[in-house]
């Protein structure tokens, strides 16, 4: 099909911080799709536009990239899809170089880099609102003449600039159409073109770009404290502190209306079908599994945007780099790479892209020790089990007038899995893999006022890539479970509960003596199994058993659950299944994951070995420890 006619492929290309992302969904809105590269992980994130003449374009937002080297799995695909050669993709008509108008130096190697491709090419210089602000004074006819490619300046949070972008940009693919671009050439370059490159880069610089003559000091003075090596960390420590302190106290009146809510679906669904015969099963596979199994989910979901939020808006201040300077020399210690701190930060929402953002660590072994402690940082997926084990048998109390008590030991969960993975990566870096730590270099971004109409976008994403993990992997599960909770039934005469007899019963009674030393009931035992889907639905299968064995419904309720647990475990059993938490691989998910990243079989159960391993020790000593000090009595 004829260019002109079929819609433009179009490749957005960058350096990380440049705010491609920001220009990616001011160009494409809501008209986007997620997915992955064939054979990767990477992901890969596509939307349709339309230019003033009514044609389509593709666009498609490559990960951030210094150089076509490529010197990490992200860095390849970006090269691989510029250079027409990635698997199931097709070759770009156009590129659109983005540049953080604030900081030239290093895009202009990348662009130089990308004119040897061959292909139409233009460059949006984005943040250009800020650069103005600093004074910073930019020659846009010197430096389009020098390049060679027109440019246009851009502000993507208030999508000043789109319209002239797009139109640039199609004005291109139709030059493309008509054969008049020019021949490509671009090959791996050797130490002596790099410097070369490099030279040419500063000369640009020099000669395009003036800085102002009363320089803002303002980023300065904030970085002047911010990365100050004491009070820096105590602002760090301060604004992690917070953030945990909000996931447990802010979100409390909408997870109880949301509880609430599924409460009265379930009374109003009970009311509805009556309680015999076949009715009567009905009436517990929608009440009991499906709306009180999702629900006990769902209710966690305004802590999990809170989390989101937080890291949503240090991102895009320019604090997270900042922080991961900071921490770098911290870092250093645990045999740790200072970009190691995003990905640990953000294994801290969810392990898999956690996981995932191992791949801007260049060196294998710094990208390998990333990638195998990134599950131990507490997950978003961790807190429902968390505030329940916390709700039943820590008091609802402020401390020191103003910090809550519950809150203070969610921090303190928090703190043993970042202290944990801080370990395992020294144990892994002076035991397996001795060598220094390659030394850190970041750029750091100019700080930047959120954008909320894209924190808000963001936040709606990560919710509903939530809400849909709950209609796909969680509701399933509960019928699964509501099932194996509910059949055989007991026989003619049994004086049991009814759970004792079914199929959940008889593989919880089975697997309980593996688990008995370290306190686990059977009850607990059956949540494991499920759990390993996603670990959030060991709350949810919890509040099924117990429902299914105990004459009142109403134990699935959030409340009504924590206070079936205080009556039935004991403080000793409590703790020990929180450090099971702590370090169990309770995700599938994040396996398949490691596996597909690492490229290995091998090191994905090396991973769930030395993890459930950690799981059974640090479960079984807070056990025993507890019980030592008189917290193993049932019902206190």
């Amino acid at each position: 099909m004829d260019i002109a006619v079929r819609p433009a492929r179009v490749a957005l290309v960058g350096n990380p911080n440049s705010g491609k992302t920001a220009l990616f969904n001011a160009l494409t809105g809501a008209h986007q799709k997620v997915a992955n590269y064939a054979g990767v992980t990477v992901e890969r994130k596509e939307g349709i536009i339309r230019s003033a003449s009514g044609r389509s374009l593709s666009v498609l937002d490559l990960p951030g990239t210094y150089s076509l080297r490529a010197r990490s799995p992200d860095e390849e695909v970006t090269r691989d899809a510029v250079l027409g050669k990635l698997v199931g993709e097709a070759e770009p008509d156009a590129i659109i170089c983005v540049a953080d108008a604030t900081n030239l130096r290093l895009v202009l190697r990348l662009v130089l880099e990308l004119k040897q491709v061959g292909r139409p090419m233009v460059l949006a210089l984005n943040m250009y609102d800020i650069a103005q602000r600093q004074g910073l004074r930019i020659d846009l006819e010197k430096l389009q003449a020098e390049l060679g490619l027109p440019i246009v300046t851009t502000v993507a949070t208030r999508k000043r600039g789109i319209e002239d972008l797009v139109a640039q940009v199609e004005n291109l693919t139709l030059t493309a159409a008509r054969g008049e671009t020019g021949e490509g050439g671009w090959h791996a370059p050797d130490a002596s073109e790099i410097r070369a490159a490099h030279r040419r880069a500063e000369q640009i610089m020099r000669d395009c770009v003036r800085p102002p003559e009363r320089p803002d000091t303002l980023t300065g003075k904030i970085d002047g404290v911010l990365l100050n090596p004491v009070l820096g960390l105590l602002i760090l420590s301060a604004i992690l502190f917070v953030m945990f302190q909000a996931v447990f106290t802010w979100a409390a009146p909408l997870m109880d209306g949301i509880e609430a809510g599924f409460g009265l679906l379930g009374t109003a669904v009970s009311a509805v079908i009556p309680d015999e015969g076949a009715w009567g099963l009905l009436q517990s596979l929608l009440v009991e599994g499906v709306i009180a199994g999702v629900g006990s989910v769902l209710v966690f979901l305004p802590q999990i945007v809170i989390l989101f939020a937080f890291i949503i808006l240090l991102e895009d201040f320019g604090y997270m780099a900042r922080a991961a300077f900071l921490l770098d020399r911290i870092m250093g210690v645990a045999g740790l790479h200072g970009r190691a701190f995003i990905p640990l930060l953000s294994s801290v929402a969810c392990a898999i892209p956690g996981v995932m953002a191992a791949r801007v660590i260049e060196a294998k072994r710094d990208r390998m020790t990333t990638i195998l402690i990134a599950p131990l940082m507490t997950c978003s997926a961790r807190i429902p089990v968390y505030t329940l084990i916390i709700g039943a048998f820590i008091p609802q109390q402020t401390v020191w007038g103003f910090l809550s008590l519950q809150g203070l030991v969610m921090f303190g969960l928090y703190v043993a899995g970042i202290v944990s993975a801080l370990t395992v990566s020294f144990v892994i870096r002076k035991v397996f893999w001795r060598g220094a730590v390659e030394p850190f270099m970041m750029e750091l971004p100019t700080y930047k006022v959120p954008d909320v109409k894209s924190v808000l976008f963001n936040l709606w994403l990560r919710a509903r890539v939530f809400m849909e993990r709950a209609a796909r992997i969680i509701l399933p599960l509960m019928v699964l479970i509501w099932f194996l909770s509910t059949f055989p039934y007991p026989p003619e005469g049994a004086t049991g509960a009814p759970i004792d007899y079914s199929f959940a019963g008889m593989i919880g009674h089975a697997l309980e003596p593996i688990f008995r030393p370290i306190g686990f009931n059977w009850q607990m035992v059956i949540a494991l199994v499920p759990g390993m889907a996603a670990r959030e639905v060991a709350v949810a299968a919890l509040g099924t058993v117990y429902a299914v064995g105990d004459v009142d419904a109403s134990v699935t309720a959030l409340e009504a659950l924590r206070t079936t647990i205080l009556a039935q475990w004991s403080l000793a059993t409590g703790l020990s299944f929180l450090a099971w938490y702590i370090f169990a691989p309770q995700c599938v998910a994040t396996l398949g994951v490691v596996k597909r990243e690492t490229n290995s079989w091998g090191w994905m159960w090396v991973m769930v070995a030395y993890m459930f391993g950690l799981a059974y020790l640090a479960s079984f000593v807070t056990y025993h420890v507890a019980v030592a000090l008189g917290g193993g009595a049932v019902g206190g």
